[in-house]
């Protein structure tokens, strides 16, 4: 049993729910002018030299998540307010849901341009050409994807290895937002934060998909049609792991996503996953929703693992 990490969990992920992310300092902003500066220095247009900006970063971050795990293990108070200042860094549940309840309020008052502009704050696509339900679609999609990756996976890594693996996590998740994107320059560059990404992601993808299921009837949603369109359309995303939380979400919410998406001079044209309509504004809102009713029920499962966990 690890009661500091457990409590440090849930004080972390109540912070979260109350104050969202930290407005100033934020140790992943941090993080990324670090991986920033030593991109500047050591880029070359090569998947070793990428792999060892990837490694390198990664490992640093758990490294001291390490050291911070060791320092603590004696003085159980500071364990567990390290741990909760740890998951309150690294959770972005409810800045999400912020993100797009910002959309929802410009999209519900007509207001296409705002929601252009708040779309970079949820999403990477180009907006200028979107309109409301191009806007909609784009903002339940990333809902969906993050409510994976900005608070399921650090959580379940949080469980799974405690401090190390809450940082390191996000590490990994940050290199991946910042290199792991195709483009001429990331191409090879970004190849090693891409697959580290796929990796820590695989099973924290499958996990989301699996609670939106359990949470969609609390939410209005729909289990069965979760179920049936995570098994049946999650594989056709060109991601391994994002099409299995967008195929449930969409069928819990009764829409269907995927479709022409721009990311500056890149095209890609996406499978459709679910079978009902095209998402309107009026979705943002159960799709935040349940990926609130989500990540907590992670946070609850993540402290009942650690509070399970047999200790060395």
């Amino acid at each position: 049993m690890d009661t500091p990490i457990a409590t440090g969990l849930a004080l972390g992920t109540v912070a979260d729910l109350l104050l969202a992310d930290p407005r100033h300092h934020h140790p992943v902003a941090a993080f990324g002018a670090v991986a920033g500066a030593l991109e500047n220095r050591i880029w070359r247009d090569s998947r070793a030299v990428g792999i060892v900006h990837a490694v390198g970063l990664v490992g640093a971050a758990s490294g001291l998540g390490l050291l911070l795990d060791r320092g603590t293990r004696r003085r159980p108070v500071t364990r567990t307010l390290t741990a909760a200042a740890a998951t309150w860094a690294v959770l972005g549940g409810t800045s999400l849901g912020r993100a797009a309840g910002r959309m929802r309020g410009a999209l519900e008052a007509g207001d296409v341009e705002a929601g252009r502009a708040a779309l970079p704050a949820l999403a990477g696509r180009d907006p200028s050409a979107l309109g409301a339900d191009g806007l909609a679609r784009a903002t339940v999609e990333s809902v969906a994807e993050n409510t994976s990756d900005a608070a399921v996976a650090p959580l379940f890594w949080g469980a799974v290895a405690g401090l190390p693996g809450l940082l390191g996590y996000r590490a990994v998740n940050t290199l991946d937002a910042m290199v792991g994107h195709r483009s001429p320059r990331y191409e090879r560059f970004g190849w090693a934060a891409a697959r580290l990404d796929d990796v820590a992601n695989w099973v924290p993808a499958r996990l989301t998909a699996a609670l939106i299921v359990a949470c969609a009837p609390a939410t209005g949603g729909s289990a069965g049609g979760a179920l049936r369109t995570w098994f049946r359309d999650g594989a056709h995303h060109p991601s391994p792991n994002s099409g299995r939380c967008e195929a449930a979400m969409a069928g819990a919410l009764g829409v269907r996503l995927g479709g022409r998406n721009v990311y500056g001079s890149r095209v890609e044209v996406r499978p459709a996953l679910g079978s009902g309509p095209a998402p309107t504004p009026a979705d943002i809102g159960p799709a935040v929703r349940l990926s609130r009713a989500v990540w907590v029920g992670a946070a609850a499962l993540a402290v009942a693992a650690r509070l399970t966990r047999l200790r060395p």
